[in-house]
């Protein structure tokens, strides 16, 4: 029996990186307490295809303790971690029952609470442009989508306000999102109402930046925008967003090039505003960074050491979204991408090197990020994908998207479902999860009669 055997390690969050971690933990020895506020891991890349109708919330999340219920020495709990003593070891959390400020003990801690959408400094925005980052949101987002039909419906005089959607941000889940709810307006609805057209909808995709896709390399952005026309998403280039109300937007646009002079505001009347620009990292980045004294950037993300480690405690680290890390061979500070294949890199990486520190043995090397590429879907058959120096885009990037998302998904059960409802939305056009589920609040407030 070694050393790690005996140890408990907690791992906060049940995400990619944090089951990664789960795992290499448990097949080391370790004795494992998984905590998270949520009971169930979610597949984050699908969740803007729950907000459209595309899948269901079961298809994309399976409860934690399932997935690890073949490891006999992990434990799952679940509650809202509020912060952490370090000098004591212990983890602070509120459980869902009884007295908040419960006090977990640890000789191994790795955190991986993720990151949530910035509103820079608005969060008065909050309640009216949602996120699908998180799946109660995406839900949400669903409903206002669909009583936003529905209210057009019902009162046709107003159907242009009602069917112009606004999507700020064109990063991965803009453009996707962005697509989905024009397939949505042009092809699943088609025929279904009386006294609008569905396809009159617009869609707007408001990006400060000259192109979407802005991480992607040439002549990806180019081809997703044209993919984006083509579906009847109008990209917004150049426009920030001034301010959100719940009857509209306000956009200011710039003339092109770096030092593009500020234009004048544009009022654009919508009741349906999705927020997918900005990453800010979850709030425990910056309680762990006060605790040990590690810099902590501007979007809330925490400085790790190179073995994923904070600065003076080699039993704690941290992982994804939360963190940047310090080059080995620099010093200097790296922000890798906010993706899956990151969070289960470092995932794995923290609970190898964690379980040989807890045994006595230090890490073999510091932690390296394996680049396996990018891609992001526009619509049905469209796509882009970057692996390294090799771009493609359209059908066949699709169905390299389709494989690898059904790869890592977790879940026989759940990659069947998945494949099945593709299968039958590609041939079809139709989306069988268009249900609008408890109160539409905020934008879709005034028009709620198609609740069902």
């Amino acid at each position: 029996m070694t050393e790690s055997s005996t140890s408990h390690v907690v791992v906060v969050g049940g995400g990619f990186g944090g089951l990664q971690a789960v795992k290499k933990l448990a097949r080391a020895g370790a004795r494992v307490t998984l905590l998270d506020r949520h009971n169930y891991h979610l597949f984050q890349p699908l969740t803007y295809q729950v907000a459209t109708g595309g899948l269901a919330p079961g298809d994309i999340a399976v409860p934690l303790r399932h997935v690890l219920g073949g490891y006999s020495q992990v434990s799952v709990l679940m509650g809202e971690v509020t912060g952490f003593d370090l000098e004591a070891r212990e983890v602070v959390f509120d459980p869902p029952v009884g007295s908040p400020g419960a006090r977990l003990a640890y000789d191994g801690l790795i955190v991986a609470a993720g990151s949530n959408y910035s509103y820079f400094g608005h969060e008065d925005w909050r309640s009216v442009a949602l996120e699908v980052k998180s799946l109660d949101s995406a839900v949400e987002v669903r409903g206002r989508i669909l009583a936003a039909f529905e209210a057009a419906e019902s009162h046709p005089q107003d159907a242009a306000d009602w069917l112009t959607f606004v999507v700020v941000g064109a990063g991965p889940t803009g453009v996707e999102i962005a697509g989905q709810i024009a397939e949505l307006a042009h092809s699943t609805l088609a025929g279904e109402f009386r006294h609008i057209d569905p396809a009159s909808a617009r869609v707007l995709l408001v990006e400060i930046a000259d192109h979407v896709l802005g991480t992607f390399s040439a002549p990806l952005p180019t081809r997703a925008a044209e993919a984006l026309e083509q579906l009847g998403v109008t990209p917004m280039l150049r426009h920030t967003v001034v301010d959100v109300r719940p009857d509209g937007v306000e956009l200011r646009g710039r003339a092109p090039g770096p030092d593009g002079r500020v234009g004048e505001t544009t009022q654009v009347p919508a009741h349906t505003v999705v927020w997918a620009a900005g990453v800010t990292a979850n709030p425990l980045a910056a309680s762990l960074g006060q605790a040990a004294g590690a810099e902590v950037d501007r979007s809330g993300r925490v400085a790790v050491q190179p073995d994923l480690s904070l600065r003076g405690h080699p039993e704690v680290m941290a992982i994804g979204d939360m963190v940047t890390v310090i080059d080995a061979k620099t010093g200097q500070v790296r922000t890798l991408p906010g993706l899956a294949p990151v969070a289960m890199q470092q995932g794995r990486y923290a609970g190898t090197t964690l379980a040989r520190r807890l045994a006595g043995r230090e890490p073999r090397r510091p932690f390296h990020y394996h680049d396996k590429g990018s891609m992001a879907t526009i619509g049905r058959a469209r796509a882009v994908v970057q692996m390294g120096p090799i771009r493609f885009w359209g059908f066949l990037a699709w169905v390299t998207w389709l494989v690898v998302h059904i790869f890592y998904l977790i879940g026989f059960e759940n990659r069947i479902v998945v494949m099945l409802r593709w299968g039958y939305g590609y041939f079809t056009r139709r989306r069988g999860n268009r249900l609008i589920t408890g109160e539409i609040r905020a934008g879709a407030s005034s028009g709620r009669g198609g609740e069902g």
